[in-house]
């Protein structure tokens, strides 16, 4: 088992930022691939970012990419999202995912609870 725990989230004025971190416990972190995904009011959730268990490789969602960034620290047992030029449409819940490397909620066998992103214009 892999314990997740998503915490940064919070209220931010357009075009400001955050950083998301999810701290994992339980089975060896650098063993999974990791990713993170999001979910709006009355929305499916979606994939946002995932990183590979070395963290060479990462892939960001195209709403996202150039603003969000996803990084690992192994050796902390973390994973970031910092979170860039935020816009309203960026509002979620934002969960962390813990798996092989992929882009859909199906290749993550963990989940955090969730952290609130609120983005105001």
């Amino acid at each position: 088992q892999v314990q997740l725990v998503e915490s940064g989230g919070g209220l931010v004025q357009a075009g400001g930022s955050l950083r998301l971190s999810c701290a994992a416990s339980g089975r060896t972190f650098s063993n999974y691939a990791m990713g993170w995904f999001r979910q709006a009011p009355g929305k499916e959730r979606e994939f946002v970012a995932a990183i590979n268990r070395s963290g060479g490789q990462t892939y960001h969602t195209n709403s996202v990419k150039g603003r969000f960034a996803i990084s690992r620290d192994n050796a902390k047992n973390t994973v970031y999202l910092q979170m860039n030029s935020l816009k309203p449409e960026d509002t979620a819940v934002y969960y962390c995912a813990g798996g092989r490397y992929g882009f859909t909620g199906d290749d993550y066998n963990y989940w955090g609870q969730g952290t609130q992103v609120t983005v105001s214009s």
